[in-house]
This record gives C-alpha cells, structure tokens and sequence, in this order.
C-alpha cells in the first residue's frame, strides 16, 4: 500500500509539475530572443508563381508581403555559394552537370518552364530572369528580410561561406539556417552559434516525443524556428507522410522553442 501511495504521489508531482512549467516555460528557461516572427515564407521564393530560386521571385514574394525567404544552397567549383534547390541541375536547366564542377560563371540558365514539385501537373513560366543567383546578392538586395536558408548538402566549406556571408551582412538576426540532416545543423550550430536554427526530421520527432512524454520542460532546446506546411501541401503527400505531419504541435509546445 504505500509503496503504490508512494508511486502515485510521485506521479502525480511529476504531472503536475511538468503541466506548470509546460505553461509557463520562462520559470525554467531562458526566453530566446529573436527579431521576427514568420507566418507566410515563400518556398524558393514562391515556385509556385515565379521560377524557383531566382531574383525575379524573391522580388515578386516581396512585392506580395511575404515575411520570410526560403532559398537553398550549393558551392561551385570556384567557391562561390550560389542559390539552387538541386545539386545536379538536369531538372531545372536541361544540362546533366553538377553544381559543385562548375565554376559560377559556366553554369547554364534555368529553363523557360519548370514543375512545380510540390504541385501535381502544375507548371511555371518563367520570364527574362533565368540566372542562378549568388547568396551575397539576395542578401545585398534585401537587407532586412528575414531569409530562410537551407544548406543542401553536408560540406564544410558550403556552411563556412554561408556564415561567413551572413556576419559580412550583419544579418545574424535576420537569418535562420538548418537542414533536415541533423549533421549539417550540427555543422551550422558550430560554426556560427548566433544564426537560429532550424528543427532538423529528427529533433522534430524528438520534440514531439518529449511533450507526449511531459519531459519537454525540462530539456533546454537550441533550435529556434519550426516549419509547418501547409495543410493543403501536407494533404498532397502519401497517407504515411500525412500521419506523421499532422500530428498534433500544440501552441505550448510552438511557444516553448520561440
């Protein structure tokens, strides 16, 4: 008897007390500080209306109000950190090389209409502007918009260039980077810990772990920034995906990473 009184009573304290500082988190934590909040981010500049990753679509998602840019990055031959989705650029300019053989000056131009890949049967058509831009070049033409930057593939040199672009623009609160490997946002972390992160797939399932679990208030979090997708991409994806995605992210839990 009270061995169970005592499993209860112990219970019981842990709920409790994992339920008040669920609530009120800054009892425990430090509150992050961050310069913006984000509801509406143009996915590659807005693929859906604009070619992906240009300048034409990174000012037109401006022009609309957006509050953040996605974008993607890849390093050439000669070091340059330029702005593509794709490492191998069959798919967005018809030529069969890779971005990491070419210098910047040789890579060819996007095509006149690309897929948008997360839209079925859907189509952009692209105007004049069909270059592969430079990061210092999006970041130059819009200094105080926040910019969402995801690093394609786990290069260390790639995550050098990009921080060290990101200190040249003073822009450290204006940018959030990360990947969905968790070695590359462990790479980003150490090599520039004032730029926020990104959940990473597998903090998210983390995350998501340690609030069913009531643990969530008692484990310190250095990521910053969630990414939700929209419920009508999410409804697009296969059943298992959809599952996964719609899993329940309280407002609680959104509010203790923010």
């Amino acid at each position: 008897m009270s061995t169970a009184f005592y499993l209860l009573t112990s219970l019981g304290g842990y709920v409790l007390t994992s339920a008040l500082l669920l609530k009120f988190p800054g009892l425990l934590h430090k509150k992050k500080q961050q310069k913006f909040r984000c509801r509406h981010i143009s996915h590659r500049g807005g693929a859906g209306e604009n070619l992906e990753n240009t300048m034409a679509a990174f000012r037109h998602a401006v022009c609309l109000g957006t509050d953040m840019l996605e974008l993607d990055c890849h390093l050439t031959k000669d070091e340059q950190v330029v702005v593509s989705h794709d490492g191998n650029l069959k798919r967005s300019t018809g030529v069969n090389v890779n971005i990491p053989d070419l210098n910047y000056c040789d890579l060819p131009p996007y095509l006149c209409q690309l897929d948008v890949t997360f839209e079925k049967d859907c189509c952009c058509n692209g105007g004049e502007d069909k270059c592969i831009p430079l990061l210092k070049d999006v970041f130059e033409e819009f200094p105080n918009i926040p910019i969402n930057i995801d690093i394609k593939v786990n290069n260390n040199i790639l995550v050098k260039k990009v921080s060290e672009l990101v200190r040249e623009n003073k822009r450290e609160h204006l940018t959030v980077w990360g990947n969905a490997d968790y070695d590359i946002v462990q790479k980003c972390h150490r090599e520039n810990c004032d730029i926020p992160l990104l959940f990473c797939f597998q903090r998210v399932l983390l995350l998501v772990g340690l609030f069913y679990t009531g643990l969530l208030p008692f484990v310190p979090l250095r990521e910053q920034f969630l990414e939700i997708p929209m419920p009508s991409i999410i409804m697009k994806l296969s059943m298992s995906i959809q599952w996964l995605l719609l899993l329940p992210i309280p407002r609680c839990l959104r509010e203790h990473c923010t």
